[in-house]
Parts: C-alpha cells; structure tokens; sequence
C-alpha cells in the first residue's frame, strides 16, 4: 500500500469576507470622525492658484480655467471675486480651523456679501459684524 505525498502549496491566497456587525453610517469607536477643510478655504486657495497659473502663462483666462475644471463661468466669477476680498479676511479664511462634514461655520454666501464693497475698511468692518 502506497502513502500519498502532500507538497505544501507555495503562494496560495484566500479571499475572506468578514461582515460588519456595526449599524449602517456607526464609525467604529477607535476611528475619529473625520475633519474637513471648510469649503470656503479651498474654494479661496483655489483662485489664488488659479490666478497665479493665469499670471504665470499657463492659462489663458478665467474663462479656460472654467472649461479645464468643468464649471460654468459665472461660478468661476464667483470662486475669482473671492480675490477682491481684505487681504485680512483673506488670512482668516484660510485659516479657519478644520471642522468636522457638514458643520460649516463660514459659507461662500457670507463672503459674497462682503465682496459688494470695494472699500478693505468697508469689507473689515462688515466681516468683524458677521464674526
């Protein structure tokens, strides 16, 4: 009678599912909820890059920064009008502290309402309202 001989397989790999026994959108206690750059910040850092590639030759314009990102040009009017802003308020939007998603503080609506005034003073004295 012969004894079969087992060669160990080398390399083999195995596909496990384990399920997740937490509640649909329950993060899992060890895991922080996540924290965001408010949207205001980025949508500034944004028109200054995009000034900066303007001013630099890499884009034509304004208009070409809309069709390459895929925005109308009214919105990039608004994303550009961000610039008009106090050099002030500027510093303190982008550096507002991260917040956790959906808890925006400070909104692009606020900002636009701001930018009516063409006036820094006019502008500082209407953001230190708004704070």
């Amino acid at each position: 009678m012969s004894t079969p001989v087992r060669t160990p397989v080398a390399n083999a790999t195995c596909r496990v599912k384990f399920r997740d026994e937490r509640p649909r959108g329950q993060t899992p206690p060890s895991e922080k909820p996540s924290e965001r750059v408010p949207g205001v910040a980025r949508l500034l850092a944004l028109a200054h890059r995009i000034d900066g590639m303007i001013r630099s030759g890499e884009l034509k314009d304004w208009a070409e920064a809309a069709r390459l990102i895929g925005v109308t040009r009214a919105r990039m009017t608004q994303i550009g009008n961000l610039l008009l802003l106090s050099p002030g308020i500027q510093e303190d939007v982008l550096t507002v502290a991260p917040t956790r998603a959906g808890c925006a503080v400070l909104t692009e609506h606020h900002l636009r309402a701001i930018t009516i005034s063409i006036h820094w003073r006019e502008q500082d004295s209407a953001w230190m309202l708004n704070i």
